[in-house]
Parts: structure tokens; sequence; C-alpha cells
């Protein structure tokens, strides 16, 4: 079986390029395993762009994001998260159970 890719928007995945974005959080099941390498990409039909390491996996509600986790998302604060996350999923529940991965960019 393939392993999984995850996918990034464009945006986000030169945040991944430049530096800017080492944690993402997800509302999957599928979960990326610590200390794995993934290929990146932003959309499945593509060869991935970067290949990053998971550094730490946890589950928290959404509305738990704190201002430095934002920076860590590639955002200035949590007002332009949230406004990215709405675009993505649609709407802001606070209580909604996320994974949260940090990661590293792998050098290739």
């Amino acid at each position: 079986m393939a392993k999984t890719m995850p996918l990034f928007k464009q945006s986000l995945l030169q945040k991944i390029l430049a530096g800017q974005k080492t944690q993402t959080r997800r509302i999957h099941t599928c979960l990326l395993q610590i200390g794995e390498s993934y290929g990146i990409r932003t959309n499945r039909f593509e060869k991935a762009q970067a290949r990053i390491i998971i550094t730490d996996r946890r589950q928290e509600k959404l509305g738990d994001i704190t201002q430095e986790d934002a920076r860590k998302e590639g955002f200035k604060n949590l007002e332009e998260f949230r406004e990215v996350w709405e675009e993505i999923y649609g709407d802001w529940q606070p209580t909604q159970i996320v994974t949260v991965y940090d990661f590293a960019l792998q050098n290739k």
C-alpha cells in the first residue's frame, strides 16, 4: 500500500518550503507517524514537491490553538489562522477534536 502523502494548499506548501510553517492541524483519522518522512504536495495527482518528518503528534480541541501555534502554522496571528481554516473547512468549531502535527522540512 502506498504511503500517505499529505496535501496542502499551494500557499501553505510555499510557507513550508520557506520554513515559515512547521505545524498543521487535520480533522482526518489517518494518522501520520512520529519519526516518519512523508512527501507533501498540493493535489493527489502530482509528485511530492518536498518531504517532511513528523516530530510530534497530539489531539486537542481546535479552539485550544495558541498564538504561538498560529505562528507555527505559518500565520501572523490566530485571526489569520481562523480565516484560512474557515476557507478550507467551511466553519470554525472550537470544540472539534483535531490532530496536530509538528514537522520539519527534510533536506533533499
